[in-house]
């Protein structure tokens, strides 16, 4: 039986045995059928020849000095780098009980002395074979986890704009049905204020043209305390200004938030973007019982207007946003009551520059409970999320990830101390050209 040279291409044998008359006659008998030969006259000089050079199959010897070949391949088994090549052992002892345990320390094939050469080559291209086999399998379970990655990306993105689209027309009709009776509210205030001071007004003319009123009058001006009743009159009018006008912007956050009419790339403000969002999480950032109001440091740059997809810019900022409030509330959570943890103030930082490369940088920074090590290659994977069930649901990391790097042609990178808070950039093109 002849190797097949084609196929194999002068294929790796490394041959582990004690004693140099056996290394020989094996060595002899593969190199006649084509195979390249490297020998090892124990267990430590194998070790450290597979670490050179990588054998495609062991023959391995059990019975050697010092380290027999049952744990030279244990020790084979445990190294990433050599734990997939195949050992056949071959031993003088045709013992069953060698046997087992030749497989359970990880061998594929057994040998016994004396050596009959058709039968070893055999086995060695069974081997072969089998790891070419496996190596094929390899490539197309990677390829198939490949198409599992991007159909689930692929389908991550689709329910994502589902639900934007879907909420984008629930919040843009809301907002028209709110807008409707705020606004008359709003124009109507103004008539209001103005009757309620031109009744003072009367009342106080009264009050000088008939300075001595009735015990009636009296008994009424008592009872409803008039005189403080006018003056927090005006205070009334004004606080109702101020929450009818908080109603209105809130409505206004709420339509430029959704744009769900602007589908296409254009030319917008960062900024007003990022307040509009910032609006949106109010009830978030105000004071809450385990902790003060989270402080918004906004150190804005001078911008230019950035051509994107501001409906899905909208949401990036929101997943950073909302994920920095997280990691806050987090670290207040897990603190003890100390006096040190009464002097933590809660705090998120957004910065925004232009960089040289003609791109905007947004950075969003929290002093939270930070990303472990170990956690931070699968940040950005779908359905990945450190937070309890309920809490979220691992979409919001991934789908910035390809709002910003596929859809806009950007970057997006944190940086992050366990205990001390993390920090989001996200890099963008200020112009761009639709795909």
């Amino acid at each position: 039986m002849h190797f097949n040279q084609t196929n194999y291409q002068k294929r790796n044998i490394l041959v582990v045995d004690d004693t140099p008359d056996n290394l020989r006659l094996l060595s002899a008998m593969l190199t006649a059928q084509g195979f390249e030969v490297r020998k090892a006259l124990n267990g430590k000089m194998a070790l450290t020849a597979c670490q050179m050079v990588l054998p495609d199959v062991i023959l391995l010897d059990i019975n050697m000095p010092e380290m027999d070949g049952y744990q030279v391949c244990q020790l084979l088994k445990a190294d990433k780098k050599t734990c997939e090549v195949p050992v056949i052992f071959i031993s003088a002892l045709d013992d069953v009980v060698d046997k087992v345990k030749a497989f359970d320390v990880g061998g594929v094939d057994y040998i016994a002395k004396p050596f009959h050469g058709a039968e070893v080559v055999l086995r060695i291209e069974n081997q072969i074979n089998l790891r070419l086999l496996q190596v094929k399998l390899q490539e197309k379970n990677f390829l198939l986890q490949q198409a599992l990655d991007n159909l689930k990306a692929s389908q991550v993105q689709q329910i994502q704009n589902e639900k934007m689209v879907a909420l984008g027309q629930l919040v843009a009709g809301l907002a028209h049905e709110i807008n409707n009776p705020i606004s008359f509210i709003y124009g109507n205030l103004q008539y209001a204020g103005q009757y309620m001071q031109d009744l003072v007004n009367m009342i106080e003319v009264y009050q000088q043209e008939y300075p001595k009123p009735t015990p009636k009058i009296q008994q009424i001006a008592k009872n409803i305390d008039l005189n403080f009743l006018i003056k927090d009159l005006q205070n009334l009018i004004g606080a109702m200004y101020r929450g009818s006008d908080r109603i209105r912007e809130i409505v206004l956050a709420l339509q430029h938030f959704s744009r769900h009419d602007e589908a296409e790339m254009k030319r917008v403000n960062i900024h007003e973007d990022i307040e509009n969002t910032l609006v949106m999480l109010q009830h978030r950032l105000s004071q809450a019982v385990d902790h003060s109001a989270i402080l918004v440091v906004k150190d804005y740059s001078n911008l230019p207007l950035v051509t994107c997809y501001p409906s899905e810019l909208n949401q990036v900022f929101m997943h950073l946003l909302n994920n920095a409030i997280d990691a806050i509330e987090e670290r207040v959570g897990n603190q003890s009551p100390t006096p040190d943890s009464q002097l933590f103030t809660p705090q998120i930082r957004i910065h925004t520059e232009v960089t040289d490369l003609n791109m905007v940088k947004i950075a969003i920074a929290d002093n939270g409970s930070g990303i472990k090590e170990s956690l931070r290659s699968r940040l950005f994977d779908p359905f990945f999320t450190t937070k309890s069930v309920g809490k979220g649901s691992g979409l919001g990391l991934s789908i910035s990830y390809q709002i910003i790097v596929q859809k806009h042609r950007g970057q997006i990178t944190y940086t992050s101390s366990v205990g001390k808070g993390a920090e989001f950039a996200i890099k963008i093109p200020i112009e761009q050209t639709e795909r």
